[in-house]
């Protein structure tokens, strides 16, 4: 499976990734939304690893599924 980390918007009611990605049809997904309606809370500190994490990803710091189960098993 192909994970993909991207910013979009919401134009008409769906969501529209940002220029430059492209998802097949039927494509699940899951979104983190930045705005007023929280489907969940979050204490300040769990707050600030989550938006650092994002930061991470968004600068190449990941690592392969195969490679974290990997290291989990030993």
């Amino acid at each position: 499976m192909r994970m993909l980390v991207f910013s979009a918007r919401v134009r008409g009611g769906a969501i529209v990734p940002d220029d430059g990605v492209t998802l097949p049809e039927g494509a699940k997904v899951t979104v983190i939304a930045d705005g007023n309606r929280q489907p969940f809370e979050t204490s300040a500190e769990e707050e600030s690893e989550l938006l650092e994490a994002i930061a991470g990803v968004e600068r190449g710091e990941t690592v392969r599924a195969e490679d974290l189960l990997e290291r989990l098993r030993r």
